[in-house]
């Protein structure tokens, strides 16, 4: 699902100074402040691995958490709008731009998020490596699209809309809702696994950027 890949960058922004930063004693999320990070100052490949490696070993129920708080970002007008224009034929995904679109979002997503990566960080440090299938959770982000696409007329001309005008940017952001709405209908292994994808992908493309 190619089309998620703007906030598998965006999450995976997030994730890495949580992954990293929650290593040091004291360290506190609700502090960090990505437009003050510099990413000429950080060592690429040893942050992705690091925040790689915690974000295989977070449980399910910690992944999970980060999904919910994606899904009720994705309810709210304003935060939607934010999160929906990073689809956006020619949005610029920079690292910089991912960060300023992260400090748009309102403070009750601002603490979902916060602490849905906090416990990520903190799991991810304390647990064994979890199961992870990239097959199987990318079935589920298709079965998802599928249940979404039968049970709502437009999903698919929303979801494939690449227009730069409002109605297109609307019709996105809606099939986007629909399918967190179906993916969350799925069991949370399921739901899990998709999220981990959508940060694996993020990530990689993060790493090469």
């Amino acid at each position: 699902m190619s089309k998620l890949l703007p906030f598998g960058l965006l999450l995976a922004l997030c994730l890495t100074p949580a992954a990293t930063g929650a290593q040091h004693r004291g360290f506190d999320l609700s502090q960090l402040d990505l437009s003050q990070l510099d990413l000429s100052q950080l060592d690429p490949a040893a942050i992705m691995a690091s925040a790689n490696d915690t974000l295989m070993r977070a449980p399910d129920q910690r992944i999970d958490g980060l999904f919910q708080a994606l899904r009720s970002a994705s309810r709210d007008r304003a935060d939607a709008a934010t999160l929906c224009a990073l689809f956006d034929p020619a949005a610029d995904r920079s690292a910089q731009a991912l960060m300023a679109a992260a400090q748009r979002l309102s403070p009750d997503s601002h603490q979902r998020f916060g602490n849905a990566l906090i416990e990520i960080a903190a799991s991810g440090l304390q647990s064994p490596r979890q199961p992870y299938d990239a097959s199987g959770a990318r079935q589920s982000l298709k079965s998802a699209a599928a249940k979404a696409m039968i049970l709502h007329d437009g999903f698919g001309a929303g979801l494939n809309a690449d227009g730069a005008d409002e109605a297109s940017r609307q019709a996105r952001c809606q099939s986007f809702a629909w399918l967190l709405d179906a993916l969350g209908e799925q069991p949370l292994a399921q739901r899990a696994g998709a999220m981990r994808l959508m940060l694996n992908e993020g990530m990689s493309r993060l790493a090469v950027r």
